[in-house]
């Protein structure tokens, strides 16, 4: 299968004839499109995971995720991050905050809290709206999302045709009680995503920070959805973890920064590493649209299971402030002093999956390459997003290594996260670091005591180079980049 991609706006479409014209946020591109390679081959010349058991399995071995309470027989769709995938969850949100805020003059980051009364979300819409279709297998009992179904006549759990009962709408939010006594006036919800509390926040922090359009906030932090069918691993899970941008802009100037917002977001997955033959923009129908948008396109990631979404960018216009302004009697608005005009601003917003998207890199950066006529199993992260930076390997657990690699690890830990690891022989050591994403891996051996060197490894190429430890942390940030 080939695809087709359109040179301006990244958008994609599967078997595309040869006359097909993109008419996606510009108009019309001229010739504007290439073929890509076939689906499932790398750009880079590697073959990333096609099986989803391939990373499930890795990361339950090497301590990236594990199954929530799996001694009492685990809790479905909830999971445990441990050493190596606390730290790779973590560093996908930096980069993410990175990108969006620290090299940015024009974004603020804010943390809001996750429980809310229900004022905001019945003003939001998510009380009346935030629902999916939900039916129930007469014959096997099992529910499923209606829309997600390949055929709605066939229950995908036992076969029966014709056994789902009429569609109802579920509601995904999370209901609890706030204070020790039970009642309406105790209601709370855990929110079902980040964006709420940024719009509720937009006076204070128009004020506070001192912005005007075109501006953002961001946010990073957990959100609920009491999902029908969660599935596909960390993909789909009822606890996770979004980042989220909500920009205000001038009303007149919303395309352009939704142009500008949906290009920029796909190629922030390309510059951290996924080959850009796995990723599409994909434009959402009319029947998909949310209540609150004008226009939703998603970046999607070739999963095994086929694209899917991992971040979607929506034209919400005006539909939140003016919401809760009305609701609340607050006025969410902005007063242009240059042009006397006061008006209440358009949002874009960027959302992604933190977990989701921490999937999606250990997808693409799976490979297995052979070395020395054995099979190798490399994660090749961008630096950025690697566990840890830097492996300290000595040679030997002897006494006579330990003070110095001791002392070359506290130099690099300062800077970076770093391995310490002296246990079986160096090239079992090697095959693990490149099994989780360590970039570099520094040798302590004899010599060392004797010369004040030591040996960088190169994760991807294997490469060994002597490297004096005086220069050795510029020689690192040299590799790394950072």
């Amino acid at each position: 299968m080939v695809r087709v991609r359109c040179r301006e706006c990244f958008m994609c479409i599967q078997s595309a004839p040869d006359d097909w014209a993109c008419t996606f946020l510009t108009g019309i591109h001229e010739k504007p499109f290439a073929r890509t390679r076939p689906i499932g081959r790398s750009l880079f010349g590697r073959m990333p995971a096609t099986d989803l058991d391939q990373i499930v399995s890795l990361c339950k071995r090497r301590g990236f995720v594990y199954q929530s309470a799996e001694i009492y027989g685990g809790f479905r769709s909830t999971y445990d991050y441990g050493p190596l995938g606390s730290l790779l969850l973590r560093n996908v949100k930096e980069a993410w905050v990175r990108s969006m805020v620290q090299q940015r003059d024009d974004v603020v980051l804010i943390d809001a809290a996750i429980l809310g009364p229900p004022q905001v979300w019945q003003a939001s819409g998510h009380l009346a709206n935030f629902s999916d279709p939900l039916v129930d297998c007469t014959n096997c009992k099992q529910r499923f999302r209606e829309d997600k179904l390949d055929d709605p006549t066939t229950c995908p759990s036992c076969g029966a045709k014709d056994s789902f009962t009429p569609a109802r709408e579920f509601n995904l939010m999370f209901k609890t009680q706030a204070g020790p006594v039970e009642g309406a006036g105790s209601d709370a919800y855990l929110r079902p995503e980040t964006a709420q509390g940024m719009f509720t926040n937009f006076g204070q922090v128009l004020q506070t920070a001192r912005k005007k359009p075109p501006f953002g906030i961001a946010q990073v932090g957990k959100s609920f959805r009491n999902e029908i069918t969660p599935q596909n691993w960390i993909f789909r899970t009822r606890e996770f973890e979004q980042m989220e941008l909500e920009f205000f802009v001038p009303p007149s100037e919303s395309a352009d920064w939704y142009e500008y917002w949906c290009n920029a977001r796909l190629q922030w997955y390309v510059d951290h590493g996924i080959p850009d033959d796995m990723l599409m923009l994909r434009p959402h129908d009319d029947d998909e649209l949310s209540h609150y948008s004008a226009g939703t396109s998603d970046v999607e990631f070739k999963f095994p299971w086929g694209f899917d979404e991992l971040e979607g960018i929506a034209q919400r216009t005006d539909f939140d402030l003016k919401a809760h302004s009305e609701a609340s009697g607050e006025r969410l608005d902005y007063f242009d002093p240059q042009t006397n005009e006061r008006y209440v601003p358009y949002v874009i917003e960027p959302a992604a999956g933190a977990t989701r998207t921490m999937a999606a890199f250990l997808l693409a950066a799976y490979d297995e390459d052979e070395i020395n006529g054995e099979t190798r199993v490399v994660l090749r992260l961008h630096p950025r997003l690697a566990p840890y930076k830097v492996a300290v390997l000595p040679l030997s657990k002897k006494d006579t290594l330990t003070p110095l690699a001791q002392k070359v690890r506290a130099m690099l830990a300062d800077r970076y996260m770093v391995d310490y690891d002296e246990t079986q022989n160096i090239g079992k050591r090697y095959r693990r670091q490149d099994e989780i994403g360590t970039p570099l891996a520094v040798t302590i051996d004899f010599d060392s005591l004797e010369d004040d060197a030591v040996t960088v490894r190169d994760r991807d190429t294997t490469e060994q180079v002597r490297v004096p430890i005086s220069e050795l942390l510029a020689t690192v940030s040299g590799r790394l980049g950072f």
